[in-house]
């Protein structure tokens, strides 16, 4: 199937239909957002469920319930997506857990107003593009990825869900009220997961001890994760994602695209971050040499 069959348009980015409707949609821009709540912002395959996994440990100190009695659309869920509006989330307790997908500039105007807290994960984009390559193959409400490199060109000129990679980080890093915001990689959290959870926990207002942190990361380990039927998608029927395909939680690793692109497609992607990113002062873990 298509674009236009499998997708909607919503402020200029492509959205998967299915999970995302007109209802659902309102809903998110209607949201009345707490100072206190607390939210997860991705670029799709970015470490989105890591991240899902690793604040409710934080927030819970620790208590593997958190993570364990309800999916994570349920635990933390995408407030852009259909199943938001059926958790009654208005109901739940301060402080309250989300995830986004969402541009720093597609935010509803509840947002800016109250300025709640906002953690958001970037990753090295080659390894985004193979990850993506891959749950494109298994989702049946996303368009077949194709050949690589045509999906390679659809991936850089944002033509994929949720638009540029390089609009969306660039929007993150240039928002305003830096002090509500924690920018952290997927890299950084595989080089050191304790001294992320640290950062990350210190940013949340959250006292861990040694002992609860070790607890935290050993629980938050790919491995280990991956696991967890509340968060491996596991749950989810074939024929929404066919998950023998290729896993949801895959790899868990940085560098993966090495294994995928091939040289030449390497060099044409590190020419087009270059000139995307070269006014980007942003120190990344991964940065590629720029001119």
């Amino acid at each position: 199937m298509t674009e236009a069959e499998l997708y909607t348009l919503h402020k200029g980015v492509y959205m998967p239909s299915y999970l995302h409707t007109p209802k659902s949609l309102e809903y998110y821009e209607e949201f009345t957002f707490r100072p206190d709540d607390i939210i997860i912002v991705t670029y799709p395959k970015s470490g989105t469920t890591w991240m899902q996994e690793i604040v409710p440990l934080i927030m819970s100190g620790g208590d593997p319930a958190s993570v364990e009695t309800l999916p994570n659309w349920e635990r933390v869920p995408w407030l852009e997506e259909t199943h938001a509006c059926n958790f009654n989330l208005e109901q739940r307790p301060s402080p309250r857990m989300f995830t986004t997908h969402f541009q720093y500039n597609m935010m509803p105007p509840s947002f800016f107003e109250v300025k709640p807290k906002v953690i958001y994960v970037m990753r090295n984009p080659k390894d985004v593009f193979t990850s993506s390559f891959h749950y494109y193959g298994t989702a049946s409400f996303l368009v077949n990825p194709g050949p690589q490199i045509k999906f390679l060109h659809k991936f850089l000129d944002g033509k994929v869900m949720f638009g540029s990679w390089f609009d969306h980080v660039k929007s993150w890093l240039n928002a305003e009220d830096k002090e509500c915001i924690l920018h952290i990689s997927y890299e950084e959290m595989i080089m050191d997961l304790k001294d992320s959870l640290a950062r990350i926990a210190q940013f949340l207002q959250k006292s861990l001890d040694a002992e609860v942190t070790e607890k935290i990361a050993d629980r938050c380990l790919f491995k280990n994760m991956k696991q967890n039927k509340m968060s491996n998608y596991s749950a989810v029927p074939r024929e929404f994602m066919d998950q023998t395909k290729s896993e949801f939680l895959r790899k868990g690793i940085a560098g993966d695209w090495k294994n995928q692109l091939t040289v030449a497609e390497a060099e044409y992607f590190e020419s087009v971050y270059k000139n995307k990113m070269k006014d980007v002062k942003y120190k990344f873990v991964w940065d590629f040499k720029k001119p």
